[in-house]
């Protein structure tokens, strides 16, 4: 898939992956579920959830490492600096044919523009944190992320995935 049609796909998830309320039973929820993903496919991942300067749900799996919980770190500022996916960030230095440090100044030891961090969207309100994936390949990172969104709002992910297909569990509370 071209990059043109990933950043127009995340733009629709961007624009329509929001939360009418968001609280910590949410993040709870969502963090839970990317948990049980991760157990059910053995996926050495680590999971975040997050309002701004504030945790809500952190997970670790086996067979993630130490480097996870730092992407983890770098890839929300991304989030938290630009409102968007970390993702489309890193497709759209991409296109340009520059990275953050060299466009903006940002070190790469703080900013990651690499899949995993998607924004959390409040209805009428904007962004007011992240949910961030580390462990897969970015581009599955972001999917897995998008897929939990989805399914946590009660939305189709088939509507809102490209071409990357992931096993998923069913939703529990």
């Amino acid at each position: 898939m071209a990059i043109a049609d990933d950043l127009r796909m995340i733009a629709q998830q961007e624009r329509e992956l929001a939360f009418a309320n968001f609280d910590e039973a949410d993040a709870w929820q969502l963090g839970q579920f990317l948990r049980e993903w991760g157990q059910t496919n053995r996926a050495p991942i680590a999971i975040d959830v997050r309002t701004f300067n504030r945790p809500l749900f952190f997970a670790a799996l086996p067979g993630s490492t130490p480097d996870n919980t730092d992407w983890i770190r770098r890839k929300c500022n991304v989030v938290d600096r630009y409102r968007r996916s970390s993702y489309a960030i890193g497709l759209e230095m991409k296109a340009k044919g520059a990275t953050l440090e060299e466009r903006y100044g940002l070190p790469l030891r703080d900013y990651a523009p690499y899949g995993g961090a998607f924004p959390i969207v409040l209805d009428k309100t904007g962004v007011i944190g992240s949910v961030t994936v580390s462990g897969l390949d970015q581009r599955e990172d972001h999917m897995l992320v998008v897929t939990a969104l989805c399914t946590v709002l009660g939305l189709d992910a088939k509507e809102y995935r490209q071409d990357i297909i992931l096993p998923m569990p069913p939703l529990t509370d």
